[in-house]
């Protein structure tokens, strides 16, 4: 009779094996180790954790490489379908009303309102004539992301502190392409960078009504199941040009006027470097005749400048992995800088030729880094990450041409995760992971902590915090170190909204991956 208690069945397996196997994939190791006929279960066990331990560092490290994005990526679904033919039925009929205007009047001149042009990489548009079109002169404030200095303030002139009770009223709403990047604004036109089907798509609008102006695409995807689809970084506006960085690398130069495309650059291949886990971040800077870029590559390619006006490479300097941060301009102990933040640290570089001038350690327990460096004074600048790391006050000094950073304080007090802080009057106002908070940035106490808007955004105007969260509400909160003292809230989009609001001449631009708004907050 043939017994009912069948053994395990095990085989004879070579250790060598289950090692090569642990190697190039930990969970078929595992189960080869204990499929192996000649090993004690103490072993085993031992053995078992081993690879376990293994198995989660090397996931990990596929993860943050993007190993798994070609898993994640999918076809588009009813909600996305939905959305892209309400924006094309929407910029349809915004074109037909243009073109009717445009025809019952004939003998008005044609402005870049009234000028539509939709371009790809490979065409050249028709250039729009200028009328409310960006020229060389530019008579706005905000060109580039959080501002023309990058540091979240507005100064250009009074907003208006007196909310009506039931919110602000949009002066035009609209639908808007996917992506976390904001807007730049520059003589009544605003740019941002959108995700349209299977193409990232430079955008200009015009301020006064929404009117989409013109586009310029090119082929690009990037998709991703936990933070979300599409590019990041905010365009660059100087001199008449728009520069443009989408999320898979794709660096675009046009023209501000037209979208005409001038030159671009894909910053990965070029360098060498393979795209973090949720794309390409940072804005482009532009210092001098230069665009600052910072692909991540290896063997010093990690930080790039190009001609900005004909993409040709002019240096690269540093091996450092990349973070989610926006490279800074910066004169600190009497030295003009670039101040860029990596993975791991935060370094000053000569602008003319990349060399390091110095570097400061800042490395949180995820490798992840995603907010601005901001000055605090010509020797000092404040720093401030989520996961747990919270902030810094670092001092940088001039020893006879051989600089220094050093730490003035470094807490836990804020904690900005993928949001930048504001500083006003001494303090550092910031969404300490979620929570407003307050900190005396020359001794980083906290002040006071209050008010949970997710992780939205923060701008300083007018003694005032305008801010987005992370739901889709505009907040208006006084900048004091006395309190917390909400003045007014409204919800204003619809969804999430990490993107960071953008202002010029009293207007203030909001957006998400879905929709966009203009609100007047001119001071009467």
């Amino acid at each position: 009779m043939q017994s009912t208690n069948a053994a395990p069945v095990q085989t004879s397996i070579s250790s060598r094996i289950v090692l090569l196997s642990s190697l190039l994939f930990p969970p078929l190791g595992l189960m080869l180790l204990w499929l192996k006929r000649d090993s004690q279960a103490d072993r085993k066990l031992l053995a078992s954790v081993g690879i376990v331990l293994f198995g989660v560092v090397y996931f990990g490290l596929l993860a943050r490489a993007g190993a798994f994005s070609i898993f994640m990526s999918r076809p588009p679904d009813a909600e996305s379908e939905a959305r892209y033919s309400n924006l094309e039925r929407h910029r349809q009929k915004q074109r037909e009303e243009m073109n009717a205007t445009t025809a019952s009047n004939p003998n008005q001149p044609v402005d870049a309102a009234t000028a539509a042009t939709t371009t790809s990489a490979s065409a050249s548009p028709t250039a729009a004539t200028n009328g409310s079109g960006a020229d060389n002169v530019t008579t706005n404030v905000w060109t580039n992301y959080r501002g023309s200095n990058r540091d979240g303030r507005y100064e250009e002139q009074k907003i208006l502190t007196d909310w009506p009770a039931g919110g602000l009223k949009p002066l035009w709403k609209q639908p808007i392409g996917g992506g976390y990047a904001s807007f730049v604004i520059a003589n009544n036109v605003a740019y941002t960078i959108e995700q349209r089907r299977k193409q990232e798509v430079v955008a200009a609008y015009d301020m006064q009504k929404g009117r989409e102006l013109w586009t310029y695409g090119w082929d690009a995807e990037f998709t991703e199941s936990m933070g979300g689809d599409g590019p990041r970084a905010t365009p660059t506006f100087d001199e008449g040009k728009i520069y443009a960085l989408g999320a898979t690398g794709e660096l675009h130069c046009v023209e501000a006027k037209s979208g005409k495309k001038i030159w671009s650059k894909d910053i990965l291949t070029d360098n060498g470097a393979t795209n973090l886990q949720w794309g390409m971040s940072a804005a482009p800077l532009i210092v001098d005749d230069k665009v600052i870029v910072q692909p991540g590559g290896r063997s010093g390619k990690s930080i790039v400048a190009y001609n900005k006006n004909t993409g040709a490479a002019v240096w690269r300097t540093l091996n450092d992995a990349q973070a989610y941060v926006s490279p800074m301009l910066m004169t600190l102990a009497n030295r003009r800088q670039i101040v860029a933040v990596t993975a791991t640290r935060v370094v000053g570089l000569n602008t003319d030729n990349g060399a390091l001038l110095w570097d400061y350690p800042w490395a949180t327990s995820m490798g992840i880094n995603c907010s601005q460096a901001l000055a605090v004074d010509a020797s000092h600048f404040f720093i401030s990450s989520g996961y747990g790391k919270g902030a810094a006050l670092v001092e940088v000094n001039d020893n006879g041409g051989k600089f220094a950073a050093s730490k003035v304080w470094e807490n836990t007090s804020m904690k900005n995760k993928f949001n930048s802080s504001v500083l006003h009057n001494g303090y550092a106002y910031g969404l300490d992971e979620g929570i407003l908070a307050c900190v005396e940035v020359a001794t980083g106490e906290r002040k006071w902590k209050g008010g949970r808007y997710g992780y939205g955004q923060v701008i300083l105007a007018s003694d005032h915090l305008l801010i987005t969260s992370d739901t889709g509400e505009l907040a208006l909160v006084k900048a004091t170190p006395d309190s917390f003292q909400e003045v007014a809230k409204f919800a204003a989009l619809e969804g999430k909204t990490w993107n960071y609001p953008a202002i010029a001449k009293g207007r203030l631009l909001i957006r998400n991956a879905t929709e966009m708004a203009c609100f007047d907050l001119a001071a009467k």
